[in-house]
Formats: C-alpha cells, structure tokens, sequence
C-alpha cells in the first residue's frame, strides 16, 4: 500500500509540474514562438499522463512520462532556445524532475514482485 501512495504523489507532483510548464510563457514572459509552443505542448502531455496514471495506473504511462520528461530536458537545446535563459531553466528543471519521478516509479514497480494470488 505504502508503494501506491508513493506512486500517487509522484504521478500528483507531474501534474502540478505539468502546468506550471503550461502557464510557464505567461508567468516568464517567454514570448510567442517556439519556446511557448513546446512549453505549452509538452506542460499538457506531462499533465494528461499525470491524470492518466492517476485515473488507471499503466506502465505504460510511466515509459512515456520518462520519455516527455527526457524531452523537456533537452529541447532547449534541439530546438535552439537562443537568448532565453529562463524559458531553458524552466524546461531543464521540470524535464530532470518529470524523468526522476519517472524512473523512481518505474524503479518502484520493479521492486515488488507481481503477486500471483490475490489471497495472500
């Protein structure tokens, strides 16, 4: 039980840090273009993955949040954010925070063996 509450605050932390990344641009005032546009798409994908393992938990959703999370983190230099320290700090912490979670959680799972009964 104690394993599935942990997994609840990470998924319940990746929402949260999912739209802070989407209100991000207005908060910093990254300005229109390609830094706004990934902050906006990439803050929805970590919050409906948050909402999706919230709902239903999938292992799936794990490998993608981890997947999203490894994005954030990089893109700023893939997509060449030039002249916008805070827009590539805000992305670089919430990806390594959204990839931890996720690596945490997916660590997690692996530490429990599946039961194989349910009466025990």
């Amino acid at each position: 039980m104690e394993n599935w509450t942990n997994a609840k605050l990470c998924d319940v932390a990746n929402l949260i840090l999912g739209a802070v990344l989407f209100v991000s641009p207005w908060i910093f005032g990254f300005g229109a273009g390609t830094v706004s546009t990934n902050a906006y798409i990439t803050g929805i994908v970590i919050a409906i993955l948050a909402i999706a393992a919230l709902a239903r938990f999938a292992v799936w959703e794990e490998w993608l949040n981890l997947v999203v999370g490894l994005w954030a983190l990089v893109s700023p230099w893939v997509l060449g954010f030039q002249g916008t320290t805070t827009a590539v700090t805000v992305h670089v912490i919430i990806g390594a925070v959204v990839a931890i979670l996720a690596a945490i959680e997916l660590w997690m799972l692996n530490q429990i063996p599946p039961r194989l009964t349910t009466g025990r």
